[in-house]
């Protein structure tokens, strides 16, 4: 049977899959408030990738609810280089998952998308009704088909035995638990440790692109928060963005980052490199009308982000594992 709206998550399992990412660490950090018993597991434990240890996880943990935060994921240039980890890991992550969520009997799941799942050259800013009608950006495809893969389970499940699983499209995230990793960093981990660098260092920082295209930021704690308040309120077939955070160009994303850090140097665009879609930003008009909008503004989220990534390099260096382990 079909869990009713609400879902009280007071006295829940909740298993947060993923929880040493960026987004799991923040759900990790938000929901001991909601008076459940957070879950976790780390992945030297159990491969997401193995379907016989989800299964036998999940009949051992009996979580009430699982978000699926985790996931293979990186920039241009990982998606670029790592195509069939990108495909591969991801369907099979969610479709291990999801399928023994739906045999164990599992209340509630949350299933998080991407962006990059809507067309390279929808509308903007892009609804949630744009999935799949038009090809996608070639730079994340491989990751793109696997998350929209995942979407489209738990409708299958949801339509042919009514489970309460639902899928959400956060907007591009940033924030305490990102990669700075150049090989698989976002744009602003990856901007902040080059103009970081820089300060140090000296010379030039240089950007992929030309810097013109747009996208949509949201602070990963003001993420949590939403999806805390979609597990507990929503309960449809169709997705969801989580959006409305503030707009801005990679280039003017650059001098506010390197405002932050306290660089004046010279940028120099590499317009050689792909600059991907020219502008991905999330219409947020249907969570905004069900009661939810973000905090955090884009200069204190990198200001938090900053600091955050300074203390942890500190504690990399006294020799402190940044992943607990």
């Amino acid at each position: 049977m079909r869990a009713p709206t609400p879902f009280d998550l007071t006295g829940k399992r909740v298993w947060v899959a993923g929880h040493r990412g960026m987004v799991g660490s923040a759900l990790a950090r938000r929901l001991p408030a909601e008076g459940c018993e957070l879950l976790t597991v780390d992945r030297d434990r159990l491969d997401l990738r193995d379907q016989r240890a989800v299964d036998g996880w999940i009949r051992d943990a009996r979580p009430d609810a699982i978000v699926v935060a985790a996931g293979t994921v990186g920039g241009i240039e990982a998606n670029r280089t790592r195509p069939a980890e990108f495909l591969y890991d991801n369907i099979a992550i969610a479709s291990n998952i999801i399928r023994s969520a739906a045999e164990t009997g599992v209340g509630k799941l949350m299933y998080l998308g991407s962006s990059c799942i809507y067309p390279r050259l929808a509308d903007q800013p892009v609804a949630e009704d744009s999935l799949l009608t038009g090809p996608f950006e070639a730079t994340n495809e491989w990751y793109a088909v696997a998350k929209v893969a995942g979407v489209k389970l738990c409708q299958a499940y949801r339509q042919q035995y009514g489970h309460d699983f639902i899928a959400v499209v956060p907007t591009n995230l940033y924030g305490p638990g990102d990669s700075f990793d150049l090989a698989s960093s976002h744009v602003i981990s990856a901007l902040m440790r080059k103009i970081h660098t820089a300060r140090a260092e000296g010379g030039s920082v240089e950007v992929w692109g030309t810097g013109k295209p747009r996208r949509e930021f949201m602070y990963v704690d003001d993420a949590a928060d939403a999806l805390v308040f979609l597990m507990k309120t929503y309960s449809k077939p169709e997705i969801i963005n989580i959006a409305g955070g503030e707009d801005i160009s990679i280039a003017g994303l650059a001098a506010l980052i390197a405002d932050v850090v306290g660089f004046d140097g010279p940028f120099h665009f590499d317009d050689t490199k792909p600059d991907g879609m020219p502008r991905k930003s999330l219409d947020g008009s249907r969570l905004a009308e069900l009661g939810w909008n973000p905090r955090t503004p884009l200069r204190e989220g990198l200001v938090r982000t900053y600091r955050w990534w300074q203390n942890l390099d500190e504690e990399v260096g006294a020799g402190v594992d940044p992943e607990g382990r």
